[in-house]
């Protein structure tokens, strides 16, 4: 019996393939919007149940603190400020205090190695997480919102600005909540300071700025969400001037772009230890 190899045999090939010229192809990268996009979904249905409970918290301490208040200031701009600053209290509470808490136990836990090995940018992770918890805030912002108008006599008519508001001040927020759950070197002190930063959000901007010393009223400054609180209480007047509404708006977009890198970068450092 011959052998004879296949080479010389018509249509024949090679039992071994040769050897590629140059090395394989790599897959595209993940594009920023739809890896934002899955690891919003991924979020939201992960945090839907969990969270419901805590935002309904939320939502009862602002309608409460807005009912308290009513027995300190009757009407006119300060009234204006209770609601208004009740109202974004909501945002503070679910994007400062629960995202700190949320990133610092994902890097206490090692939960940031399983989004380290998913192929999505590390601020789709950022911002994805942070949009996630920001939506929630939007019934119990709306509920607040509405009673406190209710409640101090306040007109309903430009209820509409919590829509750039909520995005806005929430974003302000959210970067700083998930900034300091992943500096913050143990998840305890990433509580705490999500804590104060809901307590600063209290404190500075519900109670009326005209009645605060003016070291305080430097501090408040230094708060986003105080601008986002400014914005939503100039439109209770009857003339609202709309310029400062968007300067007010604009200065809650630009710190929410800077608290956002602040924290993709914290959340590269974190994710490569």
């Amino acid at each position: 019996m011959s052998v004879v190899p296949a080479e010389v045999l018509p249509g024949g090939s090679r039992a071994v393939p040769e050897t590629a010229s140059g090395p394989a192809e790599l897959g595209p990268r993940a594009r920023l919007w739809p890896s934002l996009a899955a690891v919003y979904r991924a979020q939201l249905s992960r945090a839907r149940v969990a969270r419901i409970p805590l935002l309904f918290v939320a939502t009862f301490q602002s309608v409460g603190i807005a009912v308290m208040m009513r027995g300190v200031v009757e009407g006119g701009a300060e009234a204006q400020s209770v609601v208004a600053g009740s109202s974004v209290l909501v945002v503070a509470y679910v994007a400062l205090n629960l995202l700190s808490q949320y990133f610092g136990h994902l890097r206490a836990s090692g939960g940031l190695d399983h989004y380290a090995t998913l192929p999505v940018p590390p601020a789709a992770v950022v911002l994805g997480a942070a949009a996630a918890y920001a939506s929630f805030t939007v019934p119990g912002t709306l509920v607040t919102a509405v009673f406190g108008c209710v409640l101090f006599g306040l007109p309903l008519t430009n209820l509409w600005v919590l829509l750039a508001v909520i995005p806005l001040a929430g974003a302000a927020l959210a970067g700083l909540g998930a900034a300091c759950g992943l500096l913050a070197p143990r998840p305890e002190l990433a509580t705490l300071l999500g804590q104060l930063g809901m307590s600063a959000a209290l404190l500075l901007g519900v109670l009326p700025a005209g009645r605060m010393p003016e070291v305080i009223r430097l501090a408040r400054d230094l708060l986003p969400s105080t601008y986002g609180v400014e914005a939503y209480a100039r439109t209770f007047g009857p003339h609202p001037d709309w310029a400062l509404v968007l300067v007010d708006l604009g200065v809650c977009a630009g710190v929410g772009v800077i608290s956002l890198a602040v924290a993709t970068r914290a959340y590269r450092r974190a994710a490569v230890r």
